[in-house]
């Protein structure tokens, strides 16, 4: 076993084998696996829906619980035909969906999905490790905006383009005390990189420390998702589909599942931000191989939890105005983003 335990560390923390290939596969596996996870997202969303509403959800496909209900849906959807209208703006509406799909890829580099612990060590589930790839994040996810605002206004269509004013109207809002708070994570952990975040809540996860910041982070969060009760720029009885009208095919099902894939990554980053990531306070800590799936298995389970919130708020609260979206944005958001901020840095100095 020692000799093992050995071989391990040499292939782990030898720079000649964690070299460009070996990232590359690494990257696909990831791809792989958040993909995926997206796909039981959808499946997750439409099953606790039916719960939340009385009803049974998916179970033609797949034996009772609609297993396999989501491939028969993908089948059939990127199998229509994809209509191009006449007078859309072929550039920006043809690379929008492309563009939303790519910014939650480009993700995928950062996140750590889990860590394997072997003796006391940690070794992330990620592609790459940088100093300061809390704030690669935050900007790449804004890329997928750009995406939204790009079909809008690409479309060509009064629909779309009042939808994509309105995701720009919300987005400006949030990702100001979006950020905010996810640089008072960073002030307590005195550190950028996502695997220091982590390890700087071995002892004690910052939900507990900074539970106004938590509750500011999924306020936003859900903003920056476009879900109930901020999806204002896809309201049906309103704007049809929102910046979707003129899609069809396999140009929606992109763009329809890259909102998932944001709202699995966001997930992620919830629980490397406030819920220790893999860690659980006091036991995961000198673990024997084999148990050194047991952090992974735990960051999954709490990843599934605030995926289960995200979706029972989705279907348990009404949609709001968006000058009601704005307001609680720039006048209640932003100036509690700002006290957490202060507070946090406290905590930082003296901690």
């Amino acid at each position: 076993m020692d000799y093992l335990i050995g071989g391990l560390y040499y292939i782990l923390g030898n720079d000649t084998v964690w070299g460009p290939w070996i990232r590359g596969i690494c990257g696909l596996i990831a791809m792989g696996i958040i993909l995926v996870f997206a796909m039981f997202a959808v499946w997750l969303e439409r099953k606790y829906a039916g719960d939340i509403q009385s009803r049974i959800g998916p179970n033609r496909v797949g034996g009772s619980h609609g297993e396999l209900q989501l491939i028969a849906d993908a089948i059939k959807l990127f199998t229509k035909e994809d209509l191009k209208p006449d007078k859309v703006d072929t550039p920006l509406w043809a690379g929008a969906p492309i563009l939303m799909f790519g910014s939650a890829l480009l993700m995928l580099v950062a996140i750590p999905f889990g860590a394997f612990v072997f003796y006391g060590r940690d070794y992330p589930l990620a592609v790459t490790q940088f100093d300061v790839s809390i704030l690669y994040l935050e900007a790449v996810s804004a890329i997928g905006i750009v995406g939204i605002f790009m079909a809008g206004w690409g479309s060509n269509n009064k629909f779309s383009v009042i939808a994509a004013f309105r995701n720009m109207a919300r987005m400006i809002g949030y990702e100001v005390p979006l950020g905010l708070t996810i640089v008072s994570v960073a002030i307590m952990a005195h550190s950028l990189n996502i695997v220091d975040i982590v390890s700087a809540q071995s002892h004690i996860w910052y939900v507990i420390v900074a539970p106004l910041g938590f509750v500011i982070y999924m306020v936003a969060l859900i903003a920056d998702l476009g879900r109930i009760p901020f999806d204002q720029n896809e309201a049906e009885e309103e704007l049809i589909a929102g910046w979707a009208t003129e899609y069809s095919g396999m140009r929606f099902g992109l763009g329809y599942f890259a909102e998932y894939i944001h709202m699995v990554l966001g997930a992620c980053i919830t629980v490397i931000l406030f819920f220790g990531g893999w860690n659980l306070p006091g036991i995961l800590v000198n673990l024997h191989p084999i148990f050194g799936l047991l952090p992974f298995a735990w960051f999954v389970f709490k990843v599934v939890l605030v995926l289960m919130f995200i979706i029972m708020v989705r279907w348990a609260l009404p949609r709001i105005r968006i000058d009601q979206v704005t307001t609680l944005g720039w006048k209640v958001l932003l100036p509690l983003a700002l006290l957490n901020l202060a507070w946090t840095s406290v905590i930082g100095v003296i901690w």
